[in-house]
């Protein structure tokens, strides 16, 4: 029996053009939800209107909207755009990063800056925008990563800049709690997406891989389903929590 538990809901996925985000988009549209489908720049445009593509074929409904996370302007603009097509907000999913695999050393301040700004800045100003926005009731979910509990050279500035979101949804889930509104971190594990094998050598990816109980990288349709559950109604009675899902990659 089909269900569409979010039907009447509007969610917001960031860096949804391709890979985890795309999966996200879709998966909540399938759940009923109309889906905001961010991309960052004119490069991944194609790739947001291929997702938009798969939600509105399957009978969802969506729209793509460009915006530079790393600049609040946009991200108002961005919230404003998914009020102007639904009505309002519902769910954000904060999905859109960086990685940089690099060691400390060899960082230079630029780096440091620009992966703070995604990683970091983008999702504390988003927060913050869903805080005000976000109707009764809604969602604010996190993606962060499993290095949060692992030790694992040259990621030391990737793992520190996803580090602050732990606490932001902590903060940000007694704030607006009293609302029915519930603020959660995802961390995932390695998955075998592009995003992951851009920074990897087979070597590096195999060790990787044979560090979760499976002996094996995660896949897309490992992870999408917690973040569908969080934007659940049945998931109301979580709130402030960093979820691992990495198959025993590591445990905390």
């Amino acid at each position: 029996m089909l269900t569409t538990p979010l039907t009447g809901k509007v969610a917001i996925v960031t860096g949804a053009a391709r890979n985890l985000g795309r999966a996200y988009a879709r998966g909540l549209a399938e759940d009923g939800a109309s889906v905001v489908v961010h991309y960052n720049s004119d490069s991944s445009r194609a790739d947001a209107e291929e997702t938009l593509s798969l939600i509105t074929s399957a009978g969802g409904a969506g729209i793509t909207v460009q915006a530079d996370l790393t600049t609040v302007a946009d991200i108002e603009n961005l919230f404003a755009k998914a009020i102007a097509a639904f009505g309002g907000v519902d769910i954000l999913v904060n999905n859109a990063g960086m990685v940089l695999k690099k060691p400390v050393a060899d960082v230079t301040e630029d780096e440091f800056d620009r992966i703070f700004d995604v990683n970091t800045k983008s999702v504390f100003f988003a927060m913050r925008t869903a805080s005000r926005l976000l109707r009764d009731g809604g969602r604010v979910i996190n993606l962060a990563t499993t290095l949060l509990a692992a030790t694992t050279g040259q990621y030391g500035v990737y793992a520190g800049s996803k580090a602050p979101l732990e606490d932001f949804t902590r903060a940000l889930a007694i704030e607006i709690g009293a609302r029915g509104i519930t603020v959660n971190t995802v961390a995932p594990g390695p998955i075998d997406t592009s995003f992951f094998h851009g920074q990897e050598t087979p070597e590096s990816t195999a060790y990787l891989s044979h560090a979760s109980v499976s002996g094996e990288l995660g896949r897309i349709d490992q992870i999408a389903p917690t973040i569908r559950f969080l934007a659940s109604a049945e998931a109301q009675w979580i709130t402030a929590q960093t979820i691992f899902v990495n198959g025993g990659f590591v445990a905390r």
